[in-house]
């Protein structure tokens, strides 16, 4: 692998490859069980969604998560079948479909956010204020390379003028 393509000096590199085998035990399938439920990420994000807003229609869900309508749809029917959310029709129009949690899906959430805030206070604990400052500024400057680095990749949509004779 070569470095200079990818702008990382050797030092960093060798470090970065310690610290990933250091910490493999860490993120054993177990704590990771632990803290995710067994869940995928686009299930734990459609989580996320339905803590935030309460209850949804699929277009939110598909465009939440970035993943076509049909594969929303195969998603929600299957954490429907897991009895973690509930489909119901909009009172306003019944050609909407709505999705809440179920009170299965709403104690999953509450575990999972339990054990995220437990393992996140195991860690924060041993940190002085000014390491946690720190750290959430690493954060934000990872998260804006990150943006950046995205809108280089997305590709410009092309607008097609069409004739209509």
């Amino acid at each position: 692998m070569e470095l200079e393509e990818y702008g990382i000096p050797k030092d960093i590199f060798e470090m970065m490859i310690r610290y990933v085998d250091e910490i493999k035990e860490l993120l054993s399938s177990e704590i990771w069980e632990n803290i995710f439920l067994n869940c995928s990420k686009n299930e734990i994000l459609i989580f996320w969604l339905l803590y935030l807003k309460k209850e949804v229609n699929m277009t939110e869900i598909a465009d939440y998560i970035h993943v076509p309508l049909n594969t929303a749809t195969g998603m929600i029917g299957r954490l429907e079948k897991n009895g973690l959310v509930e489909r119901t029709r909009s009172a306003e129009d019944k050609r909407v479909v709505l999705i809440r949690f179920s009170e299965k899906g709403s104690r999953q959430f509450q575990k999972l956010m339990g054990e995220l805030l437990r393992y996140g206070g195991k860690i924060f604990s041993e940190m002085t204020e000014e390491e946690v400052q720190l750290f959430f500024k690493m954060i934000e400057k990872a998260k804006r390379v990150l943006k950046e680095d995205r809108k280089k990749e997305e590709p410009q949509k092309k607008v097609r003028k069409i004739v209509i004779e």
